[in-house]
C-alpha cells in the first residue's frame, strides 16, 4: 500500500488541485476556498498510439506491433492526445504560481493511472499529494485532505497491465476477424466473452423443442354453513397439483429437447388435453375437501446498497435505462455531490452513512421501522477494492429527493430518488408475515374408475412491512418466445389472503378448467441480467459493464429488442471463430482468472513484466501464449466459419453484404438458389418454414437485359446492399491491349536521363444508377437501364444561358441549376419535364423546409420522462424519434416500422443523457 504522506502544509501560496471532470472541479471549488485553484484534466491525457501513428523512427523497432515494446519488460510508449496538448500546456502554466499540487482523481485504478500519467507528463518541483474522496461534499473534501498520500504503483502497475492485456489481445486476434469475417471488426478480451454469452443463449433458443402440458384451475367457493348451502362467503383460486398422489408434471419437469427430465420421469404424471379434460368432466359434480392448511412465518431481509453492477441492473429494471445512462446520469449526480462515487464493487456503509440513513428512516416512516442493531453489509467477491463504501446519497445528512428535485433533471432525479430509497432500505427492519398453503381433494370419475386430483393454492400475507414501506428490489423475468422482456417482477410477492381453512371443511368447485401450456426457450439476456451473469461469473469489473454492452452493440454483434439482447449472424461467425481457434481466451473460467490476476497485481502480490511475459509468450509451456497461438493458427476457413446450417439442404451464410440463405438450385441450376435474409429477423426465428418462405419471395440477383448498342457493354440489373441498381459490365482489357496502349506513349525521360516508365491505361470505371421505387428486377427493361444511365437528364438553358438538369439523389428527384435545387414531384417527372415547365418552377419563389409535412411513420403513448407525444418521423437525414423536444436519429440498422415503444423511450433517455450538442464556434482567419 502507498505510504500515507505528513498533512499537507498550511504554508502561503497557491495550491493547485487536478481532478477529471470540469463539472467535479467546479464541485470541489466551492468548498476549498481562497488559496486553493482547481483544474481538471478532462480525463486522460495521453494512451497508447496507434502503430501507425507511430514517429517514423520507431515504427520498424520493437514498438512497431503494438506500441509496446515486448522484447523489453512491456514496456509501453505513450503519447499526449493531440486534443489534449492545450490542456496540458495550460496544467503546466497553472503549476508554476503552485506551492503544492494535489492529484485528485478518482479513487479507482483508473483514476490512479490518470494523476500517475499527470505526474509524469507535468513533472512538478513543488509538494506532491494524492488525495481521493468518495463523495463530493463538505465533509467528504476535509476527509480526503485528512488522508493524502503518495501515488499507488501497484495500482498503476494493474491498470498498465490492463491497457497492454487489451492492446496484446486486440491487435492479434482482430486481425484475423478481419480477414476470416469481415473488415472492421474488432476482439475484446472482456466484449468476447459478453458476446459468446448472448450467442449461447441464442443458440439454446434455437435447439430449443417445446413440450406441451395440462393441468387444472379451480374456483373454490366456501359453504356458508360448511354443509350443503350453495351460498359462497369466500372464493379463492387453486391449482391441480397432483393426481392419485403424483404430482402433475409443470415446466420445470422438461429439458430444453421438449422431453421429461430423467429425474421427473418417475415422479410426475404428464397430462395431456385428453385427460386434463376427462378430469375436469369427472370432477363437474364432485365433492371436495381441505386435506391440509399449512402456515409458515414469513421474513424478508433489506438488499444491500447498491454496487456499480445492481444499480445498472435495478435501472435497467424499474427505469428502463441502458447501461450507458445509467453510469453517465450517476457520474453526474456525483460530480455536482449528490452521490458517493459510482464505481465500486462495495456494499459497505459508513457510520456516518448508517447513522443518517436510520435517522431519516426513523423520521419519515416511524421508530418501530428500524431495527435495534445497525445493519453491516460485506461484498461477496473480497478482492474488490474499487473504491470502499457502497453508492449512496452523499453527505453525513441525507438530502430527501423532494429537497432535491429542483435542482435535478427529470433522469437524475429517478436515479438519486432510486439510490435514495435503496440507501434507507438496507437499515430498515425486515419485512414479516406468513405464508399459507391448503390443499383441496375431490375425485373424479374417468373412465368407471375413481381418481383423486389434488388442488393446492398459497399466499403471502405482510403483517409488518419494515423495509418495503420504502422500497422494493425488482427481479428479471423470463421473457416470452419473441424475445421481448415482461414486467420487472418487483411485485411478485403480493399479499394474496386466503379464506380462514380447517382441515376437513367442504368446498364447491365453482368453475374448473382444462389449461394447455407449452414450455418456453431460455429468456434471451437483458442489460440487467447479462451485467448480472457477468458479476455472477467474476468476469470484468462493474465499472467497465457498461462500456463492454455499449462496444458490443456499436459493433453490431448486438442488437436490442424491446429489452432483450439479440446476437447478429456477423456475432455467430466471429464467436465461431474465437471458440474453435481461441477457445481459452473466450473461456469463462480463463477471462475470470485474469480479473484475479489483476487484483493479486493491484495488491503487489504479483509483478506485472512476469504476468505480461507468461500471457503472451507463455511460461514453461510457449504454446499456452498468445504469440505462439497466433502465429501457429493453420488454414482457418473462412467459408465454414460464416456458414450456419438452417437443414441439411439449406446454409445461411454471413456475407459482406450481409446475411443470405443458399441451397443447390438443383441440375438444371447453374449457380445455387439465394435468397436475403432480413437485418431484423432474430436467429431463432429463422426456421425450416421461414427460410423457404423467403427463398419463395426472393427475387432473381441479377437480371441481363441485354447489350448498350452505342457502347457495346452488356447491361445487368443486380439486387445490391442499398437496394437494386443497374450497371454496365466492362470487359478487362487483355494484356496485349495494355500493352498497345504503353507502347503508343512517346518515350519520356527524367532529369537524370532516366526513362520514364510507361502507364498502363486505367480502367473504366461502370455506369450505375439506382432503380426508381416503382421498377424492380423483375419489370426493368434495357431501355428503362439505358434511361437510368444517362442520368442526370439535361432539360435545357434558362436565359443567362445557365444549364438546368433533371437528376435522382438521395432525398428523392430534383432539378438543378448551378447550386440551386429544386424538388420534384415525382420520379417520373426526370424524364417528362420540359424547359417550359422547369423554367414556371424557378420562376416561384424557394419554399424553405421541406413543403408538406410527411404524416409519421409510427405513434407512441407520451414519453414517461416528459410526458409529451412520441412519434417516429422521416426527416431529412432519415427517421429519428421525438417528443417534440428531444429528437434521435433510429440505428442504421433497425427498421423504423419495427421500433417499439418501450425502444423509443430508451432512445430518447440516451439522448437526454448525453446533453445538448457542443458545436464549435465559428472560427474568422486571422489578417496578415
Amino acid at each position: 500500500m502507498p505510504a500515507k504522506k505528513a498533512a499537507p502544509s498550511t504554508d502561503e501560496g497557491i495550491k493547485l488541485v487536478i481532478v477529471e471532470s470540469p463539472a467535479k472541479s467546479k464541485s470541489i471549488a466551492k468548498y476549498l476556498g481562497e488559496g486553493w485553484v482547481v483544474d481538471a484534466s478532462a480525463g486522460h491525457i495521453r494512451d497508447l498510439p496507434r502503430p501507425s501513428d507511430l514517429p517514423a523512427e520507431m515504427k520498424k523497432g520493437p514498438y512497431g506491433k503494438f506500441a509496446v515494446d515486448t522484447e523489453s519488460g512491456f514496456q509501453p510508449y505513450y503519447v499526449v492526445y493531440p486534443d489534449k496538448k492545450k490542456r496540458v500546456t495550460e496544467l503546466k502554466r497553472a503549476m508554476k504560481d503552485a506551492s503544492a499540487l494535489y492529484l485528485a482523481t478518482d479513487a479507482d485504478r483508473e483514476g490512479e493511472a490518470i494523476a500517475w500519467h499527470l505526474l509524469d507528463v507535468l513533472k512538478p518541483k513543488v509538494p506532491v499529494y494524492r488525495m481521493t474522496f468518495t463523495e463530493i461534499t463538505k465533509e467528504g473534501i476535509a476527509r480526503g485532505l485528512e488522508n493524502v498520500r503518495e501515488i499507488d504503483q501497484d495500482l498503476v502497475d494493474a491498470q498498465e497491465t490492463r491497457r497492454i492485456l487489451d492492446r496484446l489481445f486486440g491487435y492479434e486476434i482482430s486481425p484475423v476477424l478481419w480477414r476470416k469475417v469481415a473488415p472492421g471488426l474488432s476482439a475484446g478480451r472482456v466484449q468476447s466473452v459478453a458476446t459468446r454469452l448472448v450467442v449461447e443463449r441464442e443458440r439454446e433458443r434455437m435447439a430449443f423443442v417445446p413440450a406441451a402440458y395440462w393441468d387444472l384451475t379451480a374456483d373454490f367457493v366456501t359453504r356458508a354453513d360448511g354443509a350443503t348451502s350453495t351460498q359462497a362467503t369466500e372464493t379463492f383460486q387453486a391449482r391441480l397439483s397432483a393426481v392419485d398422489g403424483t404430482r402433475v408434471a409443470a415446466g420445470r419437469d422438461f429439458d430444453d429437447a421438449g422431453q421429461l427430465k430423467p429425474a421427473s420421469k418417475s415422479k410426475v404424471v404428464h397430462l395431456d388435453q385428453a385427460t386434463a379434460e376427462a378430469l375436469v368432466a369427472g370432477l363437474t359434480d364432485a365433492d371436495f375437501a381441505v386435506t391440509s392448511v399449512e402456515d409458515k412465518p414469513y421474513k424478508r431481509r433489506p438488499a444491500a446498497p447498491f454496487t456499480t453492477s445492481t444499480l445498472q441492473q435495478e435501472a435497467s429494471r424499474k427505469l428502463r435505462f441502458s447501461s450507458r445512462v445509467t453510469m453517465q446520469v450517476a457520474q453526474r449526480l456525483y460530480e455536482n455531490g449528490y452521490i458517493t462515487y459510482m464505481r465500486t464493487d462495495s456494499v459497505t456503509l459508513s457510520d456516518e452513512a448508517i447513522n443518517a440513513a436510520r435517522r431519516q428512516a426513523t423520521e419519515l416512516y416511524g421508530a418501530d421501522s428500524v431495527p435495534q442493531a445497525k445493519r453491516y453489509y460485506t461484498s461477496r467477491n473480497a478482492g474488490a477494492q474499487e473504491a470502499h463504501e457502497a453508492i449512496r446519497p452523499a453527505g453525513d445528512y441525507f438530502r430527501t429527493p423532494a429537497q432535491v428535485s429542483s435542482a435535478l433533471s427529470a433522469d437524475e432525479f429517478r436515479l438519486y430518488e432510486l439510490i435514495w430509497k435503496r440507501t434507507i432500505a438496507s437499515q430498515m427492519a425486515d419485512a414479516t408475515g406468513y405464508t399459507a398453503t391448503v390443499k383441496v381433494v375431490g375425485e373424479a370419475v374417468v373412465d368407471n374408475s375413481t381418481r383423486a386430483a389434488e388442488f393446492s393454492a398459497s399466499g403471502t400475507v405482510i403483517t409488518f412491512p419494515g423495509f418495503l414501506a420504502a422500497y422494493e428490489e425488482g427481479k428479471d423475468t423470463s421473457q416470452d418466445s419473441s424475445g421481448e422482456s415482461g414486467k420487472d417482477g418487483a411485485k411478485d410477492e403480493k399479499s394474496k389472503r386466503l379464506p380462514d381453512l380447517s382441515v376437513g371443511q367442504g368446498l364447491d368447485a365453482e368453475e374448473l378448467t382444462a389449461d394447455g401450456h407449452e414450455t418456453t426457450p431460455p429468456p434471451r439476456y437483458t442489460e440487467a441480467s447479462i451485467v448480472a451473469e457477468l458479476e455472477k461469473r467474476e468476469i470484468g469489473r462493474p465499472s467497465t459493464y457498461a462500456p463492454t454492452i455499449s462496444t458490443i452493440m456499436d459493433r453490431g454483434y448486438v442488437n436490442k429488442r424491446g429489452n432483450a439482447l439479440v446476437p447478429s449472424w456477423t456475432a455467430f461467425s466471429v464467436i465461431r471463430l474465437l471458440e474453435e481457434h481461441f477457445g481459452r481466451y473466450v473461456d469463462y473460467d480463463f477471462t475470470a482468472r485474469m480479473e484475479d490476476d489483476l487484483d493479486q497485481i493491484a495488491a503487489g502480490e504479483i509483478q506485472r513484466e512476469a504476468w505480461l511475459q507468461n500471457f503472451y509468450f507463455g511460461a514453461d509451456d510457449a504454446e499456452t501464449g498468445l504469440r505462439n497461438v497466433v502465429e501457429n493458427l493453420g488454414d482457418i476457413d473462412a467459408r465454414a466459419v460464416n456458414s450456419i446450417p438452417v437443414t441439411d439442404a439449406i446454409t445461411l451464410r454471413v456475407g459482406k453484404f450481409g446475411p443470405y440463405l443458399e441451397r443447390d438450385g438443383g441440375p438444371e441450376a447453374e449457380e445455387p438458389q439465394r435468397a436475403n435474409v432480413p437485418e431484423d429477423l432474430p436467429p431463432d426465428e429463422l426456421t425450416p418454414e421461414k427460410a423457404e418462405e423467403l427463398f419463395a419471395t426472393a427475387g432473381p440477383s441479377e437480371v441481363d437485359l441485354g447489350v448498350d448498342a452505342e457502347s457495346g457493354y452488356q447491361i445487368v440489373a443486380k439486387d445490391g446492399r442499398y437496394g437494386p441498381y443497374v450497371t454496365e459490365v466492362v470487359p478487362e482489357l487483355t494484356e496485349e491491349q495494355i500493352q498497345a496502349h504503353m507502347d503508343a506513349q512517346p518515350v519520356e525521360y527524367y532529369k537524370n536521363g532516366k526513362p520514364k516508365p510507361k502507364k498502363k491505361p486505367k480502367k473504366v470505371k461502370p455506369r450505375t444508377a439506382s432503380l426508381l421505387k416503382s421498377q424492380s428486377l423483375e419489370t426493368i427493361t434495357l431501355e428503362d437501364a439505358l434511361k437510368l444511365l444517362a442520368l442526370p437528364r439535361t432539360v435545357g438553358e434558362d436565359a443567362e444561358g445557365e444549364v438546368i438538369t433533371a437528376q435522382n439523389g438521395r432525398f428523392g428527384p430534383y432539378l438543378k441549376k448551378g447550386t440551386d435545387s429544386r424538388s420534384l414531384e415525382s420520379e417520373e417527372q426526370i424524364f417528362t419535364i420540359t424547359l417550359e415547365e422547369a423554367l414556371a418552377i424557378y420562376a416561384q419563389p424557394k419554399q424553405r423546409g421541406r413543403g408538406t409535412a410527411k404524416p409519421p411513420i409510427a405513434e407512441f403513448a407520451p414519453d414517461p420522462v416528459s410526458g409529451k407525444k412520441v412519434t417516429i418521423k422521416e426527416g431529412r437525414f432519415g427517421p429519428y424519434v421525438t417528443d417534440g423536444v428531444t429528437n434521435i436519429t433510429v440505428p442504421r440498422a433497425t427498421a423504423p416500422e419495427s421500433v417499439t415503444a418501450e425502444q423509443a423511450y430508451q432512445l430518447l433517455a440516451e439522448k437526454r443523457a448525453k446533453g445538448p450538442v457542443k458545436r464549435g464556434g465559428r472560427k474568422t482567419a486571422a489578417k496578415k
